[in-house]
């Protein structure tokens, strides 16, 4: 089967779809799994081939450079930490666009700068072929169910094209306009999740200093207006203390840090943001870039002083 849409260039997609990865950590090893499991050839590299054994392992075919990885596949997939990473992967003389063919499709999923996105699509266009930003939300339980929203920018046309693929761990697809504007999307994100995430820290905080039960508490809360992802997936780890990450601390200061660019570039001030981003800073220099983003509970601890300590109630939550 071919998909074929036409656009300035044309983007086609002949069955089987050669798809290739680049970055298999946290999020992108389930994202990669649920790709095999339906069936596609896919080609993977990361910088650590030991990391990617056990897709290997599942039928993923292992490939040493990135020019490789652009000869040999027809759409390309990226999901890595930092914007120097991504500039490096499409950017760099070694790297993927510098190998583009035409119709090829590239689709970065790594949270990262907006004019960087616009960067990557204008160097694409130029080959011919097709870059999507494509950044998504839900964690890795979102990338463990297949549940993910994914915010795209990009070309309209590859973004209708390639919607069979990212459907795959999608649940959510939204195109929000040219290149960039999945990243700001992403941004928005964010922006919400680190008021969220404060709000159930303190939240936590304060019935502890009150007397009440954690797990009553969430009982009571997560069903009405404060209900939110962070109290049905992160408040239960913060009360087993367990920071184990499912995003890295370091990996949500650097989304904050360029948002905070962008609004100061539009001309916003963003001081809610701020004192967060602040507050997470204090938790990397703590030791704790690499746990979860729900332990922002150890910096708010700090300033107390306190330490959060509940003890799991045995009993009905409406008792």
């Amino acid at each position: 089967m071919t998909t074929s849409v036409t656009s300035r260039e044309t983007i086609t997609l002949t069955s089987p779809v050669r798809i290739g990865w680049v970055g298999v950590g946290v999020m992108g090893a389930p994202l990669c799994e649920h790709l095999l499991h339906a069936g596609y050839e896919l080609k993977v590299h990361t910088r650590t081939k030991a990391k990617a054994e056990g897709l290997l392992q599942q039928g993923a075919q292992w490939v040493e450079t990135l020019a490789e990885m652009a000869a040999e596949t027809d759409v390309v997939c990226s999901m890595v930490g930092f914007p120097n990473d991504v500039r490096h992967i499409y950017l760099s003389r070694e790297g993927l666009l510098a190998n583009a063919r035409p119709g090829q499709a590239f689709v970065d999923f790594t949270t990262s700068e907006p004019s960087l996105a616009r960067e990557i699509a204008e160097r694409a266009q130029e080959q011919q072929a097709f870059a999507l930003d494509a950044p998504v939300s839900g964690g890795d339980v979102g990338a463990k169910q297949g549940t993910l929203s994914i915010m795209v920018g990009g070309d309209l046309s590859a973004f209708e094209a390639l919607q069979p693929i990212l459907s795959i761990f999608g649940k959510v697809l939204v195109h929000h306009g040219p290149a960039g504007s999945g990243q700001h999307a992403k941004l928005c994100n964010q922006i919400t999740i680190a008021g969220t995430m404060i709000g159930v820290c303190e939240a936590l905080l304060y019935a502890h200093q009150a007397g009440l039960n954690g797990e009553k508490l969430l009982a009571s809360i997560r069903q009405g207006a404060a209900g939110c992802w962070t109290l049905d997936h992160l408040a239960p780890k913060m009360l087993q203390r367990d920071f184990a990450p499912g995003f890295f601390v370091e990996h949500f200061i650097k989304d904050m840090g360029i948002a905070l660019v962008e609004a100061n570039r539009m001309g916003l001030l963003l001081s809610g943001l701020a004192v967060v981003h602040k507050l997470y800073q204090a938790v990397q220099a703590q030791g704790y870039g690499r746990s979860g983003t729900h332990a922002l509970l150890l910096a708010l601890e700090s300033l107390s002083p306190m330490h959060l300590a509940v003890t799991q109630d045995t009993t009905s939550s409406s008792s």
